[in-house]
């Protein structure tokens, strides 16, 4: 955040929140992967159904600090340096080890820091449009294209091409075909449109219209984990499955 500006507690306690829910989400697949547990993998698939609701949480939070970073487009390219030493290690170094079936090509942080990226380069025109005006545009086009990755726009009304899905050349923004695999995934379309929707409602946010309570710390552990998201999401799956790579060779050996 820019010095001159009182940090808003509650966007850090709404991305500590999602984090949390995506790390707990993320156990009980590693319960499934690493200890062979059926039931990891049950409770897995249910808590999909509401998994989107973090995502867009995070998302928009993300794109609402845009407008509060010094610079954007600096923290994207960090952002997307961490990304690719992810897909480095789950591509190339952990199938070496055998460690199959978790590559990422393109998840969340691939997604952010381009979105960070892209909006920090078009900061002097976003600056431009009214914000309202922008988190309806984004809203409407999110909302078109969220079923782009499954072929369809405007939830099922409109099919998409099967030309548009032969190749994996735009994976990055959902068009891939059926041997595509990315253990995370999370395409600029529809999620970029997300991302410029939180930057857009960050201009309500930095003229200081947040009521007070914004200010102020209500559960500090969701504020610790909201303000190092970025390391903190980078660590949680090799922690994990460390731990239960442990609890399998101790107890389930």
């Amino acid at each position: 955040m820019a010095e001159n500006k009182k940090r808003i507690i509650i966007l850090d306690e709404l991305r500590g929140f999602a984090i949390i829910c995506m790390i707990i989400h993320h156990a009980f697949l590693d319960v499934g992967d690493v200890l062979g547990l059926e039931w990891g993998y049950k409770v897995f698939n249910a808590l999909c159904t509401v998994q989107p609701i973090f995502w867009a949480i995070f998302i928009i939070i993300s794109g609402i600090c845009s407008r509060l970073s010094r610079n954007t487009a600096k923290r994207g390219a960090l952002v997307l340096g961490c990304a690719l030493a992810i897909t480095v290690v789950t591509a190339i170094i952990m199938p070496l080890f055998s460690f199959a079936g978790a590559e990422i090509y393109f998840g969340i942080l691939h997604c952010l820091g381009i979105c960070m990226i892209i909006t920090g380069i078009s900061m002097p025109l976003i600056k431009k449009i009214n914000y309202k005006t922008g988190m309806a545009v984004c809203a409407v086009i999110f909302l078109i294209t969220y079923g782009v990755e499954v072929r369809e726009l405007f939830f099922g009304l409109v099919e998409l091409p099967e030309s548009l899905y032969t190749t994996n050349w735009a994976m990055a923004f959902g068009f891939h075909n059926n041997d595509f695999y990315s253990a995370d995934y999370f395409p600029l379309i529809p999620w970029l449109f997300l991302f410029l929707f939180g930057a857009f409602a960050g201009e309500y946010v930095i003229k200081g219209n947040l009521p007070e309570w914004a200010y102020k710390n209500h559960v500090k552990n969701f504020s610790a984990v909201g303000k190092h998201s970025l390391w903190i999401y980078l660590a949680h799956q090799p922690v994990i499955y460390g731990i239960f790579l442990l609890i399998y060779f101790v107890f389930m050996q």
